[in-house]
């Protein structure tokens, strides 16, 4: 006696229709930037997954609007639907609209992936609280940007779409110079820098103290010609202005310029 036994079928795919702005078409392939196209899911996903599928962090987000309407990430896809994400918001009120970002952070501090060394050694440079270390693992990133309120600058996509990731920024630029100045733009930190106040080595403050002080440490020929100096609180490491900040002085000049 034969028996038909139902065969098992997938869920049909649903499709909505998707269009970023600005520059969140970075992170589109080429067919797909600064046009209307179709996606196909199946299911009924959240508005941030399906975001984050398409390539974009949720973290790169500032609104959505599904059918006109601003939704919040956990917004599920049912299918039929017309979905907009637009980038942060710097010079248009949307207040009465779902934004998607916290707030600022109340101090700009951040945390740096392990492929960003140079550019951790500028920002410090420059006054800015960075953490760096070659061997942070993804998710002691992450953790510090939670317990720290900083802010992860990364390349790798992937870490900013970390569900416990609030304020991320995937940087466009390859090189340390153009990388600075990305950072200062779309942060809007040139009027907030303060340079030759960060140790470039750890990050420690640095303290004006006199040549007594740290003389014991000091190379004969900088004895002799130097009496301004200063120390990082943290590792101690002592700095003058010597020739190489000749050379740092006109790194900053450059930042200042490329504005």
């Amino acid at each position: 006696m034969s028996v038909n036994v139902p065969s098992k079928r997938t869920a049909p795919p649903y499709t909505a229709e998707f269009r970023f702005y600005e520059e969140l078409n970075d992170f589109l392939p080429i067919a797909l930037r600064k046009r209307s196209f179709v996606h196909a899911f199946t299911g009924t996903p959240s508005v941030k997954d399906v975001i984050e599928a398409l390539g974009v962090p949720h973290t790169e987000v500032d609104l959505v609007l599904v059918d006109g309407v601003s939704v919040d990430f956990a917004r599920r896809l049912s299918g039929g639907e017309r979905v907009a994400v637009y980038p942060a918001f710097e010079r248009f009120d949307i207040g009465p609209l779902t934004r998607l970002r916290p707030r600022a952070l109340r101090q700009t501090r951040f945390v740096l992936d392990t492929h960003l060394g140079k550019l951790a050694s500028r920002l410090r440079l420059l006054g800015f609280d960075t953490l760096y270390r070659n061997d942070y693992g993804d998710a002691q990133i992450v953790e510090l940007a939670r317990a720290e309120q900083r802010i992860i600058l990364t390349r790798d996509k992937g870490l900013l779409k970390h569900g416990a990731v609030t304020h991320g920024y995937w940087l466009r630029e390859t090189e340390p110079h153009r990388q600075t100045v990305e950072v200062l733009r779309v942060f809007d930190l040139r009027r907030s820098m303060q340079p030759f106040t960060r140790c470039m080595a750890c990050n420690g403050e640095l303290q004006d103290v006199g040549k007594a002080v740290v003389i014991d440490r000091l190379p004969p020929h900088v004895r002799e010609s130097f009496d301004q100096f200063a120390q990082c609180a943290a590792c101690r490491r002592v700095y003058w202005p010597g020739s190489h900040y000749t050379r740092l002085r006109q790194m900053i000049d450059a930042l200042e310029a490329a504005g």
